[in-house]
């Protein structure tokens, strides 16, 4: 069994910051791709940003620039660090993260949702 936990949303004034972050634990023998999601109400779920077990990373271009992401490999955990937070950013963010559990194939597994809600 694979478990990803999130934990760092709130509320936030717009401008505020605020950091994710996701663990996994259970039965782990490798992960590839880390990254983050987000879904507002009434809307698609989209990537925010992602990062490969190398460290390479790739963001939304509407979080350029004022989102990092990061990851701690041996501790299993991705951050997302969100500087210059706007109203827009609203939504529930979602961990993903593409694990080997020891059978040979990587499968995709998702955290419970964390909710950010940007307003004055």
């Amino acid at each position: 069994q694979v478990q990803l936990v999130e934990s760092g949303g709130g509320l936030v004034q717009p401008g505020g910051s605020l950091r994710l972050s996701c663990a996994a634990s259970g039965s782990i023998f490798s992960i590839n791709t880390m990254g983050w999601y987000r879904q507002a109400p009434g809307k698609q779920r989209e990537l925010v940003a992602a990062i490969t077990n190398g460290g390479s990373t790739n963001y939304a271009d509407s979080v350029k620039g004022r989102f990092t992401i990061s990851r701690d490999n041996a501790k299993n955990t991705v951050y997302l660090q969100m500087n210059s937070l706007k109203p827009e950013d609203t939504a529930v963010y979602y961990c993903n993260a593409e694990i080997d559990d020891g059978l040979g194939t990587y499968h995709d597994y998702w955290g419970q949702g964390t909710q950010v809600t940007v307003s004055s």
